[in-house]
């Protein structure tokens, strides 16, 4: 209690202890400014500094992907085969036509996936064929005089080689798994013209050959142009002038396409061939084709004597 009613000392400084005493104003000099700046500039630094990316929750949540190991290239070479796009680039046609038919048979599903997605062939493809077995025949005949028996066996393979293509191809272009007329006319006349090429050979036991062909093309023809005959009463055969193309045949051939032959003049006879239908034709008038190549088909008809 003494201490409590003890008189205060004196103070010496009243104004702190003044709460309502303001202090003097002072003016503030530009360098006070600047070391103010720096001081938050450096205060600044040393927080961001004092974020740790370990104690950052964002950085702890993410997981950094690591980094791929550089591949180091070794200076020794070791063999390898090629890759097949490489591989097929030093195949030829031949050898690639081997290795595809190899693996067909072995794989029938694979053979007939290539027949379901190879284009159709062309008939100029098809003589080119033809053409290339009738170069190997031509190479093959020996040089010089020879007998006839000498030269039939050394070229017999590849004769054999181009009529076996020959019976292959034809089928082809028949109908009903052609159905242009056309088109199966132009692979027949082809044909025929490599036929006609075929070796005349003295012995008659070699001469079959030949025969056979001729007999086989004619049959060909014959179906050809039955089947062209009910299309338009035959007028492709006509217009196209396959009625004389079949004749200069037939004379080349030494009159060896006799169904052909019997085949066109029954189906075209009314054009004005050796048919009797054409026969009774009154004179002056004319075929109905020869009026429609004219041009003049539907004029008037004339009727009585005048």
């Amino acid at each position: 209690m003494n201490v409590l009613l003890s008189p205060q000392p004196p103070s010496f400084f009243p104004h702190q202890h003044d709460p309502n005493r303001r202090s003097p104003t002072r003016s503030m000099s530009p360098f006070h400014n600047t070391m103010s700046s720096r001081k938050r500039k450096a205060d600044d630094d040393s927080d961001e500094m004092s974020v740790s990316p370990t104690s950052s929750p964002a950085i702890q949540s993410r997981q950094l992907a690591p980094r791929p190991s550089k591949k180091i290239r070794s200076n020794e070479l070791a063999g390898r085969p090629l890759t097949l796009p490489r591989l097929l680039e030093t195949l030829d046609a031949t050898q690639l036509r081997t290795v595809l038919q190899t693996i067909c048979e072995r794989q029938p599903e694979i053979g007939e996936e290539v027949v379901k997605s190879a284009p159709r062939p062309t008939v100029e493809c098809a003589l080119q064929v033809l053409k290339e077995y009738q170069d190997k025949l031509r190479d093959a005949f020996p040089y010089g005089e020879s007998s006839s028996d000498y030269t039939y066996f050394r070229v017999r393979q590849p004769l054999l080689a181009l009529i076996d293509a020959l019976v292959d191809f034809t089928p082809q272009y028949l109908p009903p798994n052609e159905t242009s007329a056309n088109v199966s006319l132009q692979y027949l006349d082809g044909a025929t013209k490599i036929i006609h090429s075929l070796p005349e050979w003295e012995s008659h036991s070699h001469r079959h050959h030949k025969e056979n062909t001729y007999d086989e093309i004619s049959k060909a023809w014959a179906l050809v142009i039955n089947e062209a005959s009910k299309r338009g009463g035959g007028f492709i055969l006509h217009s196209g002038g396959w009625d004389q193309t079949l004749a200069k045949h037939n004379q080349q051939s030494g009159g060896r396409l006799g169904a052909a032959i019997s085949a066109m003049a029954a189906n075209v006879g009314w054009v004005g061939g050796p048919s009797g239908g054409a026969q009774n034709t009154p004179a002056g008038q004319g075929s109905i084709l020869d009026q429609l190549m004219a041009g003049n088909y539907g004029s008037p008809v004339r009727v009585g004597p005048w």
